[in-house]
């Protein structure tokens, strides 16, 4: 009883400290049609009330440039305070970006100044003296884009710019909203679209949500922009409840139910009908399931799943011991003898569990590694990047058939082979490019899967995402995620052909491709990247002062580290040093115990086991 009561007291004082040293910020609400600012008000009757009327000095000029009245709402909080300008698109969000800067005035360049030169310095430095010629012009203004188009370097770059104030003002996309805590005095919303989609009520509570954090700010507000055709479907979105939430275990097959069940059953978790059907009851889409699918029952979902994972080799059906006896069954119907039927997992389909194998593409893979025995390509990496490039973002793509050909031209005879291989012709690329008619129908997934693996291979060779970028016209952050997805997928698939005998040829190649995907720079620098600290600028610096390998930096001495290279702090270089020695370590004690397995007397050696016997 005096616990509970001293337990109860405790809450109430931190609830008490919380609400005293962070009181709530009250966010309003606002719309804005044509120069009018209406507040968001629930009692009135059509659930807006008149406010305000813009007070902006606009030219003829600049209405044509700002017919939204962008800056006039900006410049009511910057540069003192923050401003988020979320848009529908990412093109959008850039020209919004270029648009207002032309407009706000020479005053604003000269709010923290130095600050800003050091972001531009910065942005420099991580993209190898690149910079992105909107953000060049922006910056200066206190005001950048913020979408998936930028590199991670780039976008962390400019998220603690914003949130030190450098920065006052962010172009966004609606990603933003869900994910980065960035928070401002005033969000505006440039329409009531998510690129061609209307708002849903949850995104935009998400995107306003952003206005006056608790203990950040002491004021927020947000402004939607609107027309006046769009009017009546706004004060809907205003007044309805939040969207239900529902399970998406439904959505995707592959990617919820059958992939919980491949794991459940790899896990030893669950292995029988009965057990998988009671589990399913227990989650969230079990208790949805009757709103979700009313048409069949959980029972019969589980059947299905079950049936198409043992159909495409994933699974295999045990025989079972039921009321009457050992039976063998061919098919499932649901009885209530069959709740013990039994599975276990097949060695495709533990490979697909341990590679963590989206099972939609499991059996293209096995199919595609099956292929590339027969003739692969070890001339280049080309052949094992395209085994490698992720079969989900090759939907996503759309080539540009004039850099296609134009890359595929530039391609040796044996790398040409391999679009062969795959049933890409040379003939097929130049008759896209020239919008010529094509008879014979290609895998649409192959040839954009192709495509991609033609960016990679040239990121691989280059080391530059801005090149590449350029040279296949691609936002330098979808590159960057083609690459980080490629590195996951490369280790996904040296796990899956770890689990099958048959494909030991590629493991080796697989260890070495996935290296040069993680890191992605000229292959001396590698070693030197498995260090902690040691990212590839600083990589370069080592290799280019003499330190090219891990003992070389086991030995080195942190106060000549120091000396040599440029902006290396004591603490830093000490940390090298002790990180590259235990690196070291490790892997002379991951030799010295092959050399041990090597020297081992196999115990199944033939004079070992009758040397026992006769011993006993």
């Amino acid at each position: 009883m005096l616990k509970t009561y001293k337990s109860s007291c405790k809450q109430n004082i931190t609830r008490v400290s919380l609400d005293q040293y962070v009181p709530k910020v009250e966010l309003k609400e606002y719309l804005k049609i044509k120069d009018a600012i209406y507040e968001v008000d629930s009692k009135a009757e059509n659930g807006m009330t008149f406010s305000r009327l813009l007070n902006y000095k606009y030219s003829d000029t600049l209405k044509k440039m700002d017919p939204d009245h962008l800056v006039a709402l900006v410049t009511e909080v910057i540069p003192n305070y923050s401003c988020l300008v979320f848009c529908p698109t990412k093109k959008n969000c850039e020209n919004v970006a270029e648009m207002m800067c032309k407009i706000l005035s020479k005053e604003y360049l000269k709010h923290k100044e130095k600050e800003k030169h050091e972001v531009i310095k910065n942005l420099k430095n991580i993209s190898s003296g690149n910079l992105c010629p909107v953000l060049k012009h922006t910056i200066p203004f206190g005001v950048a884009y913020h979408h998936s188009g930028l590199t991670s370097d780039e976008r962390k770059l400019l998220e603690e710019a914003y949130s030190t104030g450098v920065l006052c003002l962010f172009t966004c996309t609606s990603t933003l909203a869900a994910g980065v805590n960035l928070p401002a005095r005033r969000v505006i919303l440039r329409a009531p679209y998510v690129a061609k989609e209307f708002l849903k009520r949850n995104q935009y509570k998400q995107m306003i949500g952003r206005a006056g954090r608790a203990g950040i700010d002491s004021a927020g507000e947000s402004i939607l922009i609107l027309q006046e055709k769009d009017k009546q479907q706004v004060l809907e979105l205003i007044s309805r409840p939040l969207e239900n939430c529902y399970s998406q275990l439904v959505q995707e097959f592959t990617k919820g139910i059958q992939t919980l069940f491949l794991s459940l059953i790899g896990l030893k978790i669950a292995t029988n009908l009965g057990d998988l059907y009671h589990f399913m009851s227990g989650t969230f889409f079990g208790v949805q399931q009757k709103i979700l699918l009313k048409e069949r029952s959980l029972w019969e979902i589980t059947v299905e799943s079950l049936r198409y994972l043992t159909e495409k080799g994933l699974l295999q059906k045990d025989t079972i011991l039921t009321e009457k006896g050992l039976l063998q069954k061919d098919t499932i119907h649901g009885s209530e003898e069959e709740f013990q039927y039994s599975f276990h997992i097949t060695k495709l389909g533990r490979a697909s569990f341990k590679g963590a194998i989206d099972l939609a593409y499991c059996d293209s893979l096995y199919r595609d590694l099956k292929k590339g025995l027969e003739g692969l390509v070890l001339e280049s990496l080309l052949h094992l990047v395209y085994l490698t490039t992720p079969y989900d973002m090759a939907s996503q793509c759309n080539p540009d058939w004039m850099i296609y050909f134009r890359q595929f031209s530039q391609l040796s005879p044996a790398e040409q082979n391999v679009a062969v291989l795959v049933g890409v012709s040379e003939n097929f690329i130049g008759k896209k490019a020239s919008g010529q008619a094509i008879r014979k129908k290609v895998d649409k997934n192959i040839v954009n899967r192709l495509y991609l693996s033609f960016v990679l291979y040239t990121l691989l060779k280059e080391t530059n995402i801005w090149s590449v970028s350029e040279k296949f016209n691609m936002p330098r952050g979808y590159i960057q995620n083609l690459l980080s997805g490629a590195a996951a997928f490369s280790s996904c698939v040296l796990h899956f052909c770890e689990e099958l005998e048959e494909f030991w040829v590629y493991r080796a190649l697989l260890v070495e491709l996935t290296k040069k995907l993680t890191y992605c720079v000229k292959t001396e620098l590698i070693p030197l990247m498995e260090v902690t600290g040691v990212l590839e600028g600083r990589a370069r610096q080592l290799y280019n002062a003499g330190y090219k390998s891990l003992m070389h930096l086991a030995n080195a001495n942190p106060e000549v580290l120091i000396k040599t290279i440029d902006h290396l702090s004591r603490r830093q270089a000490k940390q090298i040093v002790s990180s590259a020695k235990l690196l070291l370590h490790e892997k002379a004690e991951a030799l010295q115990e092959e050399v041990e397995e090597l020297l081992r007397l196999p115990s199944d050696f033939p004079g070992i086991v009758a040397f026992s016997v006769e011993k006993a």
